[in-house]
């Protein structure tokens, strides 16, 4: 945390307030990653956390914060190695995700951010699939990304899991490649979650990557389960 906020200060960048928000009723693991190859500033938080239901984290982000990603982990067990520690969106490191190898493992739905000097753009992905409802809002009015509902229980069979122990489905996956008709199950996710990154090359939905001018300073809130 404290390299985080000399790294700001080093940069001259000054800050933003992201809020993550648990609103399930049950707890999850919130991790965080930053793609270290693309930009150095980091936010002021551990990579990992618990988070009981109802409960909020606040921290800051630096103006520069690039190929940043938030997600929540389901069904954790930190007795067991870092990348099976979790039913979903396990990470290497365990409770704290390791900074260079800590992105996350599919199906996880992703909280997605750069910030480049003009822009803020920031996204729901469900390119790695789904694990958790997830609404990213601002307070500057600009547009909300989300993808609001469980899509777990009506997920096509052959995407369908991980199940958790009473045989719930908590993930859907996302194919791994697209077949030469087009976009394989595209309307499943597109058409549940409007809002959100569906797939690899979604933008031209004109609803998948959404952005806020940087002179707005929007903070942000991540909310599971909205």
């Amino acid at each position: 945390m404290k390299f985080a906020t000399l790294a700001a200060v080093a940069t001259g960048a000054s800050a933003r307030t992201f809020t993550v928000y648990n609103a399930c009723p049950f707890t999850i693991w919130p991790a965080i990653f930053t793609d270290l190859n693309v930009g150095s500033a980091v936010p002021s938080h551990p990579n990992g956390w618990e988070a009981a239901a109802y409960t909020k984290v606040t921290f800051t982000v630096p103006d520069n914060w690039r190929a940043g990603r938030i997600w929540g982990r389901r069904n954790c067990d930190f007795s067991k190695p870092g990348a099976q520690s979790c039913l979903t969106g396990s990470c290497n490191g365990g409770l704290v995700c390791n900074d260079r190898s800590g992105a996350g493992v599919p199906p996880a739905t992703l909280a997605e951010f750069t910030f480049d000097g003009t822009d803020d753009w920031y996204d729901v992905s469900l390119v790695d699939g789904y694990n958790l409802p997830v609404r990213i809002t601002n307070n500057q009015g600009c547009p909300v990304a989300d993808c609001a509902k469980d899509l777990g229980p009506n997920c096509p069979s052959q995407l369908k899991g991980p199940f958790d122990a009473s045989g719930f489905p908590v993930g859907c996956n996302t194919p791994a490649t697209c077949p030469p008709s087009g976009v394989q199950f595209y309307d499943y996710f597109k058409s549940n979650c409007p809002n959100s990154y569906a797939y690899a090359y979604d933008e031209s939905s004109g609803n998948a990557l959404f952005k806020c001018a940087s002179s707005k300073r929007a903070d942000y809130t991540i909310t599971f389960c909205p």
